[in-house]
């Protein structure tokens, strides 16, 4: 007698012999047998793996914690690095030129007498005037670059609000004095959501890049700036009353090459409409976060 394919468990078989006048024997003759489980089907094998993932998913837990952390700390530590050194330095380039700058219109003016020494005197003193004059634009420009850096990575700033106050505070800056009148339109300010460093720093970047095209090249009277959510999404979009241009004739500069190559390292689509006397729409569309 075969059982072929019996599931582990406690089995008792019965048995009853039967002569040639079929009378059966009584009692039945009994067997009774056990068939262990295999050993990753029982308690304690089950228990233990179970033990042992749950381990090592907390272990990786911690792990990826600790990197988190161990990455914001490194953002911090740079950030803290750039704004007191090299912002000091490149601070401090700016106020000795324009203490230069200065001395020299003092010179200048002192020996205001005619002749051939006064010419050679202004001529020198423009010599000098004007490479200090480069130097301290430079380091002016320099430190509001940094200035975004260091906000880009500080962890204190990934939040969505923060990247509105900064594209505000951006928008008053280029336009004060400009005679251009513009409209910021952005979620409410208690919308508490998380980005990523990378989305936060080349969106400010492309903003940035559209503002000053704006300013160089729409000579427009009116801008208008809307930024809003969409599921999973956040898309800005820029607005000029300007002369407006041909997107598909080719440009001596890279801004819009490089406006596009950032977005499509967000994952994300940037898009220009514009006709000649209408006007220019920059249309930015990304994820909150980096895929």
């Amino acid at each position: 007698m075969t059982f072929a394919n019996l599931s582990p468990g406690r089995y008792r078989v019965l048995v009853r012999a039967v002569n040639a006048d079929a009378v059966m024997s009584d009692p039945p003759a009994s067997l009774s047998f056990t068939i262990p489980p295999p050993i990753w089907q029982r308690w304690w094998f089950i228990t233990a793996a179970a033990a042992s993932v749950g381990f090592v998913a907390y272990a990786f837990y911690r792990y990826r914690l600790r990197r988190l952390l161990e990455v914001e700390r490194v953002r911090t530590r740079i950030a803290s690095d750039l704004h007191d050194d090299v912002g000091a330095n490149l601070t401090r380039s700016a106020i000795l030129s324009e203490v230069a700058h200065s001395r020299l219109k003092r010179i200048r003016g002192q020996g205001s007498g005619v002749g051939e020494h006064q010419t050679e005197l202004n001529a020198e003193t423009s010599g000098i005037e004007n490479p200090l004059s480069s130097i301290a634009q430079i380091s002016r420009e320099s430190v509001a670059s940094m200035g975004d850096i260091v906000w880009a990575i500080n962890p204190k700033r990934d939040h969505l609000t923060d990247l509105i106050h900064r594209m505000r505070r951006l928008a008053g800056e280029v336009f004060a004095g400009r005679e251009i009148e513009y409209d910021f339109k952005a979620p409410d300010p208690d919308t508490d959501l998380r980005l990523g460093a990378d989305v936060r720093r080349d969106v400010l970047l492309i903003f940035k890049e559209a503002l000053n095209n704006v300013v160089r090249h729409s000579d427009c009277s009116t801008v208008r700036i809307e930024l809003w959510l969409e599921h999973s999404w956040l898309n800005l979009r820029i607005v000029d009353d300007g002369r407006g241009f041909d997107p598909d004739q080719p440009s001596e500069g890279n801004g819009l090459t490089s406006m596009k190559q950032r977005a499509r390292g967000l994952v994300g689509e940037l898009k220009v409409k514009s006709v000649e006397a209408n006007g220019t729409e920059l249309t930015l569309r990304v994820p909150h976060r980096p895929r």
